[in-house]
């Protein structure tokens, strides 16, 4: 038995704020029958699609049983997220390509290689990676493909069949489960049973940080080229895995807003993306107006949205011979709203999901073969390009820190660029590489844009506005050496087998250890140490010994009097150097050329006890990826003292609390400031990042003196003044600065110069005196990325950091952001010098 669904009207009755029942019929197409053997969502999640939010523990639950149910449908887990939940993919396609799936995948990615000209694109399936939520909050794209999956698993009739013949679909119902499963806690339990639109209801304004964000506060739109957290990586393996012709990335915006689909604005295009490729996303685009214009939906295109970062899910594909597209609906933050358009529903924002997700696999099958073929040319040009091309690769590695190296490398790894070994050591442009510690990058393979993409620097453009980041080079990111080169001379084997880097202790001493501050996971190792009660020292000037130069910040470890004898002394540093990728050496003299190790230059370390203000009035982002760092890179524990709560807290126990970016000035109130620079006067050090510049000025931690712009718009019409202001937001670029490496803030620094991102215009003047200047920007400092040209001038010879003493503590501040997005690993060094060697500033 069959049964036929059929659109009915969402009904609301706005004065008694209540919304009729609604059931699936709403969402679906007309005149199609349905499997019955197939479960509908309610009959699993317990509640009609948009009548509660739905849990990622329900969203998974159905998928299982759909797939269990359906001979249409696999599904796998590729993982966890961090708070333990599956990471989900249906593969959505006929029984019979199921059969027969591992060979049809070999045949798609066999389009993209060399010898793909002979392929027949007209009996080939087209693959389309569909993707929902990615941001926790904007749920109407998770909660649509709970319809949209029954709809591909149930319908029956010619259409649906020969759709299912002609198309592989991967099905990513939650980009992001941790996020979407906080964020239907709270719009489930500020329900009422009378919904009310009144955009001042609590539903409508979550509590910090908000369900955007994964479990770390990141967001996850922002990751898919650093691929830094477990959804990321989870998601990239199955792209380059299928290298899908179609990615549809499902978002909200706010709620006066209407639908969004790309293409974005035309001159917001990463220039390394083919024509072609925003020709075929219009093509994609009619049939979206088509399926919403049926059912009267409003909606736009060609505007507000760019197609620039590679770091989107709705870009990325671009940089990969694929098509990405972004889908925009304006947000409901809960079950009904008013807007600017009517009574807002939850369903209504669903159904447009839904529907775009259709109009999608439509345009799919009408365009198959013109978008596979659009893949195999992109990839024969890009080919035919490196071929010619003078720049044969690129040289990236850190002589004193190979695994800044190698997490770039793994990166690469995981994009499936091919990188090679040194043959040798060698010094190219002035800079040494070393064996083991660097990498070569050859141009011509499969995806040479791609490695531009990382590689590249680049400081001109067509447009002066951005939706997301200008600039994202990645060896400026970690702060390598590199270069382009010529000549593949150097180049060793390619590396096949990517294994983690190895770690030493040169041998037991009865005197002292030494390891230099230079290696990324040095922190990890001297918490550690720490946190045993072991005594250690850093060396505040350069030495020799034993044939070995040691630099500024080297950290040594006597063996007497320590609570371990020898042995287990000798023991335990083989696991922390085991542990931290570290190379540790045994000395048996303290005598040594400079300063000897029981000279008054090595200043003994404490055990660090830190803080982080979370809550209200702090950025979220920010605060998410300190945490993130000390919690998964250095293991250090890490209190997070909400700001609602801290008048009632006891500072006494900590030597070092974070203040992460904020909104204003005001982002602690005046009495929980004074308790804070009381506490710094007794010995704290607060530390400040971005925009806490303003508040430690106005509250008088420090006297700034910064540099302002006098700008003042001539001939800018009314129209025009949007884009003159935002001409003059430094979004995020990259800018070069010296350092005085002497000073505790850059002790593990090799090189005198260091790439800073900055997402901020807040210049500070520098000090008269020039050793309270450690970092201080170049005169000409921009490396990658648009600044304006007002900014530009502010920017020279400004200063990104500061420090003074106030009482017996310490005050620093830091412009920019050294941890931004997890995978700028070049400056997260800087926060770690402020926490353990702030007291010597």
């Amino acid at each position: 038995m069959k049964k036929i669904l059929v659109i009915a009207f969402l009904a609301i009755n706005v004065i008694g704020l209540a919304q009729e029942k609604i059931t699936l019929d709403y969402y679906l197409p007309k005149n199609i029958s349905y499997d019955e053997s197939i479960p509908i969502p309610a009959e699993v999640i317990g509640h009609e699609v948009g009548e509660w939010h739905v849990t990622h523990d329900k969203l998974m639950f159905y998928m299982q049983t759909l797939a269990k149910a359906s001979n249409r449908i696999t599904i796998e887990t590729r993982g966890e997220t961090f708070e333990g939940r599956p990471i989900l993919l249906l593969t959505v396609t006929s029984a019979k390509n199921h059969q027969n799936i591992d060979q049809i995948r070999k045949d798609h990615i066999a389009l993209t290689e060399s010898g793909s000209g002979n392929m027949n694109t007209a009996e080939m399936p087209i693959v389309v990676y569909q993707g929902f939520s990615i941001h926790g909050n904007e749920p109407s794209g998770s909660n649509a493909s709970l319809a949209y999956a029954y709809y591909l698993a149930a319908a029956q009739g010619p259409e649906i069949e020969a759709k299912l013949d002609n198309m592989v679909i991967l099905l990513d119902p939650s980009f992001n489960p941790d996020g979407l499963q906080r964020f239907a806690y709270w719009a489930n339990t500020n329900r009422s049973i009378n919904l009310n639109p009144d955009k001042n209801d609590r539903e409508y304004s979550e509590v910090w940080p908000g369900g955007r964000t994964n479990h770390y506060w990141f967001d996850m739109n922002r990751d898919w080229l650093p691929v830094q957290l477990p959804e990321s990586r989870a998601r990239i393996k199955t792209f380059h895995k299928w290298l899908p012709n179609i990615l549809t990335d499902h978002h909200e915006m706010g709620t006066n807003s209407t639908f969004f689909f790309q293409p974005g604005e035309p001159t917001r295009v990463n220039p390394l993306t083919p024509k072609i490729n925003q020709e075929l996303t219009t093509e994609i685009g009619t049939y979206h107006a088509k399926a919403l214009d049926k059912i009267g939906s409003l909606y736009y295109s060609e505007e507000n949205y760019d197609d620039y970062y590679y770091g989107k899910g709705s870009t990325f594909p671009d940089v990969n011979g694929s098509i990405g597209i972004l889908f925009e609906q304006g947000s409901s933050r809960g079950h009904i709203q008013e807007s600017e358009n009517g009574i807002l529903t939850f369903p209504f924002t669903i159904r447009n999901q839904f529907t775009t997700a259709l109009s999608t696999i439509e345009a799919a099958e009408n365009m198959r073969s013109k978008i596979l073929d659009y893949q195999r040319k992109y990839y024969t040009d890009i080919k035919n390009e490196a071929a010619r091309s003078k720049t044969k690769g690129y040289v990236f590695g850190d002589s004193k820190d190979a695994s800044k190296a190698w997490h770039l490398a793994e990166i690469l790894n995981r994009h499936q660029i091919k990188f090679h070994d040194l043959a040798n050591d060698v010094t190219i442009s002035g800079k040494a590489y070393k064996k083991g510690a660097g990498y070569i990058v050859p141009i011509n393979q499969k995806n040479p844009r791609l490695i531009q993409a990382m590689f590249e620097k680049r400081t001109t453009f067509t447009d002066s506005l951005f939706y997301d980041i200008s600039a994202w080079t990645f060896p400026l990111a970690f702060n390598v050496d590199y270069a382009e080169i010529t000549s593949l001379a150097n180049a060793g084997a390619q590396i096949t087998d990517f294994k983690p880097l190895k770690s030493s202790v040169s041998g037991q001493s009865t005197y002292a250890y030494l390891f230099e501050w230079n290696e990324y996971y040095t922190p990890k190792a001297l918490n550690r140490i720490l946190e045993k009660g072991l005594r250690a020292k850093t060396a505040k000037s350069p030495f020799s010994l034993q044939g070995k130069n040691y630099d500024y910040g080297t950290i040594m470890i006597p063996v007497q009097n320590q609570k371990l004898d020898g042995k287990e002394l000798y023991d335990f540093l083989k696991e922390v150097a085991e542990e931290s990728y570290l190379n540790i050496n045994a000395v048996s003299t303290g005598l040594t050329k400079g300063i000897d190790l029981g000279s008054n230059d090595f200043d003994p370390i404490k055990k660090q006890q830190v803080a982080i203000l979370v809550g209200d009035g702090i950025r979220s982002y920010d605060a998410g990826e300190i945490w993130h760092l000390f919690d998964t890179r250095y293991q250090m524990k890490l209190t997070k003292l909400d700001t609602r709560d801290l008048s009632g807290s006891d500072l006494s126990h900590y030597t070092d609390i974070i203040v992460p970016g904020g909104w204003g000035s005001n982002m602690v109130n005046k009495s929980n400031t004074e308790k804070l620079k009381k506490w710094v006067k007794e010995g704290g050090t607060i530390i400040g990042y971005r925009n806490t510049a303003n508040w430690f000025n106005k509250y008088e931690f420090m006297k700034l003196e910064m540099k302002k712009d006098t700008l003042i718009a001539k001939n800018i019409s009314f129209e025009e003044r949007r884009d003159f202001l935002g001409a003059q937001v430094t979004g995020g670029a990259i800018f070069e600065a010296k350092l005085d490496r002497s000073h505790p803030i850059n002790f593990g620094y090799k090189n005198d110069k260091i790439s800073l991102f900055r997402n901020t215009n807040i210049y500070l003047k520098a000090d008269k005196n020039s050793y309270n200047n450690p970092i201080q920007y170049t005169n000409s400092p921009l490396q990658s990325g648009y600044i304006s040209e007002e900014n530009a001038e502010l920017i020279k010879n400004s200063v990104p950091f500061k420090v003074n003493r106030m009482g017996q503590g310490k005050v620093i501040l830091f412009t920019d952001n050294t941890n931004f997005r997890a995978f700028w690993y070049g400056t997260n060094k800087l926060l770690m010098n402020a926490i353990f060697f702030g007291e010597m500033m």
